[in-house]
């Protein structure tokens, strides 16, 4: 790939409004750059994601868990990154937030993993979550498997852009704290 094709092809960058904070407009770019060519990003936008997202959304009315009614998988993950960056304005604090996203993450995909491992659900499968999760026995591990799925999904992608945004505005590159 020539330099001129790698710059072209790497994310939008970050900028500042008259009063210091981001401007809206650069993190809606950034955010729509890695929708369109971040692959792990892009899984927002599959019918999977809004399919498992839609089921999120039922789950947590029938269960008394206030909701907000987002229109599909991609726009609750865009608003809640356009909302980590707007509340996490310094180093530390999304640096905090980060360190949060990626322990959730991590134990989405633990718990996920460990729920298909012992109930011997194949996830090399094209099958979607709510197909596989079928194979489940009790209502509490189907929740519990699909809350992983989801935050699994939304987790991997607010990282991938948060953890870009902390390197273009920060000059370094993420590190998580142990």
């Amino acid at each position: 790939m020539s330099e001129a094709e790698q710059k072209e092809n790497r994310p939008p960058g970050l900028t500042r409004n008259a009063d210091g904070g981001l401007d809206p407009s650069s993190v809606g770019d950034l955010i729509e750059w890695f929708l369109n060519f971040d692959e792990r990003t892009a899984r927002m936008r599959l019918a999977a994601a809004d399919e498992l997202f839609a089921w999120k959304q039922a789950d947590d009315a029938a269960n008394g868990i206030g909701i907000y009614p987002f229109e599909n998988a991609e726009s609750r993950f865009a608003i809640g990154t356009f909302q980590a960056l707007n509340e996490n304005g310094s180093e530390p604090l999304l640096g905090l937030w980060l360190n949060d996203v990626l322990a959730a993450l991590h134990e989405a995909r633990t718990t996920r993993a460990e729920v298909a491992e012992a109930n011997k659900i194949d996830e090399t499968t094209p099958d979607s979550a709510l197909t596989k999760a079928e194979k489940l026995t009790t209502t509490a591990e189907k929740r519990l498997y699909l809350t992983s799925c989801w935050l699994e999904l939304l987790c991997t992608a607010e990282a991938r852009v948060l953890g870009w945004a902390y390197q273009e505005l920060y000059g370094r590159p993420f590190t998580p704290t142990t």
